[in-house]
């Protein structure tokens, strides 16, 4: 609480806080263990849990979005390596590193569902996807590539497989786009082809999956023995 006192809008004392830890990379260069905060409002966290105790449903967690994300990327990651997950939905972006289940570093990007949309690249000359360099698309792009950037440097050690992004609209020219302005193989997350959802038809959809996916996430949690 000392350590973040000055990092928070609110008294420290009315806080709600929680840590994890972030694994350190061997060797001289490596970098060594560290630990994110959590940290919200008492009341918030209280006005969260209020429907489930009135409802007599006992809670166990309360989840946030960059440890839902976590539990997702955990079914993507190859042996060994990392994967980074972007996920945008109509409160912004979400961009996450993770590798052996852990998360390593998040990143919120100022970019939205709506303002993707109808900002879908055209095809240029020589088949190339061009955009004013003020368009979302764009944006998006300069977010990504410093953020791969940032991580390399920090996590040198740690090798990142790929980068996947949640379907949205215009997801097959969103993958294009990144495709050609990233040095990373990118691939689109359909949820179908990691796990199964026999008994929820609409889980299929692509959009639907976005809007579910921090609940679905947080249904991934896994808690140490």
């Amino acid at each position: 609480r000392w350590r973040i006192r000055d990092m928070i809008d609110f008294p420290v004392d009315e806080a709600v806080v929680d840590v994890v830890s972030i694994p350190g990379t061997e060797g001289t260069t490596g970098r060594p263990a560290q630990l994110f905060a959590v940290a919200a409002r008492n009341q918030v966290v209280a006005a969260a849990a209020k429907p489930f105790n009135d409802a007599d449903i006992p809670l166990e967690v309360i989840d946030i979005p960059e440890f839902a994300q976590r539990n997702l990327a955990r079914c993507l990651e190859p042996e060994g390596r990392g994967v980074a997950l972007l996920s945008v939905n109509e409160r912004g972006g979400l961009l996450t590193f993770t590798s052996g289940g852990e998360l390593y570093q998040h990143r919120r990007i100022d970019i939205t569902l709506a303002g993707l949309r109808g900002a879908a690249p055209a095809q240029g000359e020589g088949m190339e996807l061009q955009l004013e360099s003020e368009s979302p698309y764009e944006r998006l792009v300069l977010e990504l590539q410093r953020s791969l950037d940032y991580f390399e440097r920090q996590f040198p050690r740690v090798t990142l497989a790929k980068l996947m992004v949640t379907p949205v609209a215009g997801a097959d020219e969103l993958r294009a786009f990144l495709v050609n302005r990233l040095d990373i193989p990118v691939e689109l997350l359909y949820l179908s082809e990691v796990m199964d959802f026999p008994e929820i038809v609409e889980l299929h959809e692509p959009a639907r999956q976005t809007q579910c996916l921090d609940a679905i996430g947080a249904a991934l949690r896994q808690e140490a023995a």
